[in-house]
């Protein structure tokens, strides 16, 4: 494990153990907490999924590195062989 993946790790263990305290020690009602973390969870969610998407072309079974699509062979079935 590398140092930036624990220090991500303590940080999200900490950011909701410091809105809980907040909560306990503003008396924030808990349902105001709940619609804003609902209204936020949105763009969160996607900022984090987004973060690992390229733009660039996806290489996929059918697409060789030159660009081109790659002709597959299907074999014949060995009964069709035999004759």
């Amino acid at each position: 494990m590398n140092r930036k993946h624990a220090l991500l790790m303590v940080l999200c263990c900490l950011i909701p153990l410091v809105g809980f305290a907040a909560i306990s020690i503003f008396r924030i009602p808990a349902n105001t907490v709940i619609y804003v973390a609902l209204a936020l969870a949105c763009p969160a969610m996607h900022l984090l999924m987004m973060r690992g998407m390229t733009h660039a072309p996806a290489r996929s079974a059918g697409v060789n590195h030159g660009g081109e699509h790659a002709h597959h062979q299907v074999e014949a079935p060995k009964e069709l062989k035999t004759q």
